[in-house]
């Protein structure tokens, strides 16, 4: 794309995501700072996740988006391929996952949770023709990060426009979208 600069695009883009989007929320909360060796664990999980996954583009995380919400809650916004890849991920025992929710199921069952750190995940399966996305003066990112960008006028200029396309055709034009790269 033309017009690039060095911290966003001079032009206006949307995503270029076709058909459902599944997005993941996952995070975490200190309930107490002073309880380091309870929390501090927790918090280093999701980037070994997060490495783990880049490491294996197949099991399906197409971006991600790493955010907090105030010094005691600090989350994700993950966008996958499809919610089969994101359960069969999240059930897989090869991964690292899958261990550090056994880790955190055995110290329920043991009654050695105190609740010093607060976990939590909402998933949402987004159908098509339930989201639109614009970014002005930004590289890619969140959803268009995760599934590309295309210039705004492709799906078009108002956000109801962009909520009416549909994978394969132009909402504006009824014409045949191009292949995404």
């Amino acid at each position: 794309m033309t017009g690039k600069s060095g911290t966003g695009t001079a032009v206006r883009t949307t995503a270029a995501a076709e058909g459902d989007v599944v997005v993941l929320l996952i995070g975490m909360r200190i309930n107490h700072f002073w309880a380091v060796h309870h929390w501090l664990p927790v918090l280093l999980a999701m980037p070994r996740m997060l490495r783990e996954l880049a490491r294996s583009p197949e099991r399906g995380l197409l971006g991600h988006v790493l955010l907090t919400a105030s010094p005691r809650t600090y989350y994700v916004v993950q966008y996958w391929e499809s919610k089969e890849k994101l359960y069969r991920y999240a059930h897989s025992p090869d991964v690292f996952h899958h261990r550090a929710w056994a880790l955190v199921n055995r110290k329920e069952r043991a009654g050695k949770v105190r609740g010093h750190v607060g976990l939590w995940h909402e998933s949402y399966i987004v159908p098509e023709g339930s989201y639109e996305s614009i970014y002005a003066d930004m590289p890619a990112f969140g959803l268009a990060a995760a599934h590309g960008q295309v210039p705004l006028e492709r799906r078009g200029k108002r956000a109801k426009d962009r909520f009416a396309h549909r994978s394969g055709q132009r909402a504006e034009t009824g014409q045949e979208a191009p292949e995404r790269a």
